[in-house]
């Protein structure tokens, strides 16, 4: 094995061993360390198929994470694939049972806004758009207001 093949395939482990990439993400952060993409792309193949890179496993821990932190799920699945992960990866995922996105957007209001249901309409459109913003659809800030 070459010394240059070794060290980007250390430097993919490293970033590995920080948390989970998308494939795509650790082609672009190992470019810069390597501008053979051929090289790179076997080395990518060669860690998918030991099992030490996984979009789907990326997937449902960026999942997770976001939703932790309040976000919705438009704004999770546009993340995603601008990550380069594919929707069949993910919308399993993202629409399983696990999450709960009524109660999510819920939860963040209160956090933001406390109990008070907005009665004018001002005060509506206000939460609405940061609720909006955080990735939560019409559907869901309707209901939420109702």
């Amino acid at each position: 094995m070459s010394i240059e093949r070794q060290e980007v395939l250390q430097k993919a482990c490293d970033f590995l061993a920080r948390r989970e990439h998308s494939r795509k993400e650790l082609a672009h952060k190992l470019k810069r360390a390597c501008d053979d993409e051929s090289l790179i792309e076997e080395l990518l193949d060669k860690l998918a198929d030991e099992g030490l890179q996984s979009d789907e496993r990326f997937a449902e821990s960026f999942i997770h994470h976001r939703y932790n932190k309040g976000q919705g799920p438009m704004k999770i699945q546009q993340e995603l694939q601008q990550r380069g992960v594919s929707s069949e990866l993910f919308e399993g995922f993202l629409y399983s049972e696990k999450y709960d996105w009524y109660e999510m957007a819920e939860q963040t209001r209160l956090k933001k806004y406390g109990e008070a249901i907005p009665k004018d309409y001002q005060t509506k459109a206000k939460q609405s758009r940061f609720l909006y913003s955080r990735g939560f659809n019409g559907e869901i800030i309707n209901e939420l207001f109702k």
